[in-house]
């Protein structure tokens, strides 16, 4: 059997910094990760950019070093109000790759954690399987990084109830062979909100994004045209429920689009493959009226097509798992400070919702820290939690679940474990 300081479930954005950080702190350190690639939102579910936040350089280490690591394949650029966090996904996956190996941090692909042996309120070991392998690994202690919170379901670990209506899921996709100067001029021209729609030149690339919604919180430039859309029968009403759009890094010509928000006639649990399989059907369905729509009323798209669809979808919710404390909206609203924070944000409520008007982005007046003791297991005595399957309710979890606060929980874990193990 083998065996390991830490074992991380799950390789997305708060596993690999838990993995970066312990292994290059000299633990013996191994990932799990069900898919082909490290990097979880950034690269299977295509989300980018990392929304900016105040983070004080608490707990900034692995997301220094991947900025660094993903700069050397031209896959990163700093736009928007000097936000660092534009990433091209497939480079990220190469980026990732060897960032971990520099620092000796093994990874099994294409397997996920099916089984554990335990006694009372301690993890011995787990079972991992794969198409090809089963494998007994043991470890002294065990990270849940899975999102959902899949690897504290099967310890039945405690999960906190949810009591709000669910946040709605997005399948986000690539539309290429666009020209972006024809596009950038005409948007500049239409849209001149420039906290909307925004253009740059950066290393000889346009780069440029812009949003619109069904909301009436502010006056969409775009919106007219989205009418018109739905007029026309190119798109429905909740095609046009959320749209964002943004350049790549090093993808000339590429848009990432940030929609569709998936709308069913009910809440979409994310646990439930029946009700998330609709969803990801309506979802293409949408990703097509969507390109059609672009295609028809957005210069510079005539030449365009559909070159990537999202192979993860994005989840802004699901298991939120109960730690020895239970991170609150009066908390994080409070700017209580602690010792040793797990991280520093600035980042607001952010919640999605399935209704018209309805979204919430509720800002702080002061920045807020997170205690280490959301991220320990309140079931067992040597399993973390980070990611936004974290110990929150629900209100806190949509302002921590955004990917530079979650780097900084998986890289908290890592510290946290070394201090243990001394």
């Amino acid at each position: 059997m083998q065996k390991y300081d830490l074992v991380i479930c799950g390789g997305g954005t708060a596993g690999v910094a838990a993995g970066y950080i312990a292994a290059k702190s000299g633990l013996k350190t191994l990932i799990v990760e069900k898919n082909i690639h490290l990097g979880g939102s950034i690269t299977s579910a295509l989300v980018m950019p990392a929304m900016k936040s105040n983070t004080k350089d608490i707990n900034c280490e692995f997301y220094k070093a991947f900025i660094d690591e993903i700069s050397l394949y031209n896959g990163q650029i700093t736009y928007c109000d000097g936000n660092t966090g534009w990433f091209n996904p497939e480079l990220a996956k190469i980026a990732l790759d060897s960032l971990l190996e520099k620092v000796g941090c093994e990874v099994i692909y294409d397997a996920e954690v099916i089984n554990a042996k335990c006694d009372k309120n301690h993890v011995h070991s787990i079972e991992i399987c794969s198409k090809t392998l089963s494998l007994h690994i043991e470890s002294l202690y065990f990270l849940d990084a899975t999102g959902d919170g899949n690897f504290s379901a099967i310890l039945k670990n405690e999960i906190l109830e949810n009591f709000e209506h669910r946040q709605p899921m997005t399948l986000r996709f690539h539309i290429s062979g666009i020209d972006l100067k024809k596009f950038s001029d005409w948007l500049l021209d239409f849209d001149k909100d420039r906290n909307v729609t925004t253009c740059d030149v950066i290393n000889g690339e346009i780069h440029l994004s812009t949003a619109c919604t069904w909301d009436k919180d502010r006056k969409w430039a775009l919106w007219p045209l989205f009418e018109q859309g739905i007029k026309d029968g190119i798109i429905n009403e909740a095609d046009a429920s959320y749209f964002q759009l943004f350049t790549i890094p090093a993808m000339p010509g590429t848009v990432s689009l940030n929609c569709p928000r998936i709308i069913l006639d009910k809440d979409i649990d994310p646990l439930d493959a029946v009700s998330v399989s609709r969803g990801i059907i309506t979802a293409r369905k949408q990703i097509w009226r969507l390109y059609c729509f672009m295609k028809a009323y957005f210069p510079g798209f005539e030449a365009s097509y559909i070159s990537n669809i999202a192979d993860m979808l994005g989840i802004r919710e699901s298991r939120r798992i109960k730690g020895k404390a239970v991170y609150t909206k009066e908390d994080l609203l409070s700017g209580k400070t602690y010792e040793n924070p797990v991280l520093h944000a600035d980042y607001p409520i952010d919640i999605h919702s399935y209704k018209k008007d309805s979204s919430t982005l509720q800002h702080t007046t002061v920045d807020y820290e997170v205690p280490v003791d959301i991220l320990k297991s309140a079931n067992y005595d040597n399993l973390f939690i980070a990611g936004r399957c974290v110990s929150t309710d629900f209100s806190a979890q949509a302002a921590l679940r955004i990917q530079t606060s979650c780097f900084s929980m998986g890289e908290a874990v890592a510290r946290e474990v070394k201090k243990l193990l001394g």
